[in-house]
């Protein structure tokens, strides 16, 4: 039997735009409107002021000693990656699936996450040994050239806040990239806050303290990220759907003996897929079986499965295990 044309209708009609908040990695379907132009252009700028900004404050944490700048440089860098994944996603949400890329490029960010937040724990690490060394022998500091680029910073985040904050309103994508850079404000207003103490009290040893708070937001922010972006890679079940009541479930339709050879996986972080084989009761044509897949797929629905895919089999000799372990 063909399983293909046992498929239901897959209501995947739609062009998904999938980005990620790090410190919230949970992202939902929207349609994809007009407008793509003008929202591309506006993450192409904020592109622009945050590589800008980051060039900057990495030349300044050096000429300065600042480590908190550095931190915050490399914080700011994040934003650009933020960005330019966004951007990305914008543009290739635009794309039509063809015969060679079926998916299309569903997988793109999420691989781009994974990398992203890896990235960033590395870094984050590498700050907190840093921080460390200047918690226990602080060094002085230019603090007027921190000041002036956390104040540069907060303006340029500011501004790209600006930029996306109508896209925002009406896609997820853009409003992950709203969130985000609105949060590195405020990481380089404490930036700002340190700057003024170690100008005006002499506190150097504030830097290493604000370089420590960056590189444990860092990690807090990637982790979930990375965990998450590993876990759709390597196709692992969703934690949040209970196989063995799924399975209940669809054992209960009449007609069905046995459903086995279950897979589920996430597609991308929000699209879940399933395929499995079910023993029919009795041989049956066609038109019976899509009633009962019919029902399959709505029990799948109410879960929050996307698409599914069934084998039917009457008689059929093989393992009927639920995870097929061979």
């Amino acid at each position: 039997m063909n399983t293909g044309s046992l498929q239901g209708k897959e209501n995947s009609n739609y062009l998904f735009l999938y980005f990620y908040n790090p410190s919230n990695v949970s992202m939902k379907q929207h349609h994809h409107h007009g407008h793509g132009n003008l929202k591309g252009k506006n993450l192409f700028w904020s592109v622009v002021l945050n590589l800008a900004i980051t060039i900057a404050q990495l030349a300044g944490g050096i000429i300065s000693g600042s480590m908190a700048l550095l931190s915050d440089a490399l914080h700011n860098f994040s934003d650009v990656l933020t960005l330019i994944i966004s951007y990305i996603a914008n543009r290739l949400a635009q794309k039509k699936y063809t015969t060679r890329h079926t998916f299309g490029y569903q997988r793109a960010e999420i691989l781009a996450a994974f990398i992203n937040s890896s990235t960033l724990i590395g870094i984050a690490v590498f700050l907190s040994v840093e921080a460390f060394e200047r918690l226990l022998n602080p060094h002085p500091i230019q603090s007027l050239v921190v000041i002036w680029l956390a104040v540069a910073s907060i303006v340029v985040n500011g501004a790209s806040v600006l930029l996306i904050q109508s896209g925002a309103k009406e896609n997820i994508n853009i409003k992950s990239a709203y969130l985000h850079l609105f949060t590195d404000m405020l990481t380089s207003v404490a930036v700002l806050i340190g700057g003024l103490f170690m100008k005006y009290a002499g506190l150097y040893w504030i830097d290493g303290l604000i370089t420590l708070l960056i590189a444990i937001y860092l990690i807090y922010s990637s982790w979930g990220l990375f965990r998450e972006s590993v876990n759709i890679i390597m196709l692992f079940s969703p934690t949040d759907i209970d196989i063995r009541e799924l399975t209940v479930q669809i054992e209960s339709i009449e007609g069905i003996k046995n459903l086995h050879h279950l897979h589920l996986w996430k597609l991308t972080d929000n699209k879940i897929n399933m395929e499995a084989h079910v023993d029919l009761v009795k041989n049956q044509p066609i038109s019976n079986f899509e009633k009962q897949l019919e029902q399959i797929q709505n029990i799948a629905h109410e879960l929050g499965i996307s698409h599914v895919t069934i084998q039917p089999e009457f008689s059929v000799n093989d393992n009927k295990e639920l995870i097929n372990t061979h």
